[in-house]
């Protein structure tokens, strides 16, 4: 479908601890998501709730903002949970992770042809990606994922866009970058914090500044970030005009608490 993306893979319940006591929707292939819709862009999550009051949650809270859920499934599990922790300079830590159900999630048949009619795909965490990489790209389908967490070279095979995290890898921004693309991604976009980002495609390299901000909570940043790119790009912008507006989107991210704007819940 003209226009649409696809957000696939993880959700979660953000449990903030610490001088912030709440709890929010989050989890990277969410954010993107619900990212997009704030950005004007129709977008659809495909991924694995439990049959609790956390999966209800999320639920509820994607069909308030816009987000189709029709590939929304719940699994026999818990729904997955983060514990965060906030500096006193806004930088979030997660000190726990429990995936629940969407460690085991993988879009079925009918999911993946639902997926394969949209402009763009992101998939965030979700293990065993690689063959549905293989499969919607094959289709024709733009396919990003979050790479924050360190992936081995051949896992990059089959995407587009491979959004990665200098600070998540604790490597030069340059290696990530190159590795990415020796090990198949077309284009590697990196963040870099208040460095800002950069991107190679293997001929060039961009870099573009950070906006200004007065930090909150860096929670979520490059999930809106990846969504500002994606808008950008499927809206005809140049890379490095796709990274400005990704900058921008990021940037106002930081100045709230949670990932994106929502109502706040007692921290379970």
């Amino acid at each position: 479908m003209n226009g649409v993306v696809a957000a696939v893979g993880d959700n979660t319940i953000d449990c903030y601890v610490g001088r912030d006591s709440h709890s929010y929707v989050g989890g990277n292939a969410v954010n993107v998501a619900v990212q997009l819709t704030r950005l004007g862009r129709p977008a659809w999550y495909f991924g694995a709730v439990g049959p609790d009051a956390a999966g209800q949650q999320i639920r509820e809270t994607l069909v308030r903002v816009g987000v189709g859920v029709d590939g929304l499934v719940v699994l026999p599990g818990r729904t997955s949970t983060s514990q965060i922790r906030v500096s006193a300079h806004g930088v979030r830590h997660f000190e726990a992770e429990d995936f629940g159900v969407c460690d085991g999630y993988l879009p079925d048949d009918g999911a993946l042809e639902r997926i394969a009619d949209c402009a763009a795909v992101h998939i965030g965490l979700m293990p065993g990606a690689e063959p549905v990489r293989s499969y919607l790209a094959g289709r024709g389908v733009l396919v990003s994922q979050d790479c924050g967490v360190t992936l081995p070279v051949e896992s990059y095979r089959w995407m587009g866009i491979a959004f990665c995290s200098e600070e998540a890898t604790g490597r030069p921004a340059e290696q990530i970058a190159q590795d990415a693309v020796a090990g198949g991604a077309v284009l590697a976009v990196v963040t870099r914090g208040a460095e800002g980002s950069l991107a190679f495609n293997g001929r060039t390299w961009w870099r573009v500044a950070a906006e200004p901000v007065d930090v909150v909570d860096t929670t979520g940043a490059g999930d809106a970030f990846a969504a500002g790119f994606l808008d950008a790009r499927l809206s005809g912008a140049d890379v490095d005009q796709a990274m400005a507006a990704a900058a921008l989107h990021a940037a106002r991210t930081c100045a709230l608490l949670g990932a994106w704007p929502q109502e706040p819940r007692p921290a379970p």
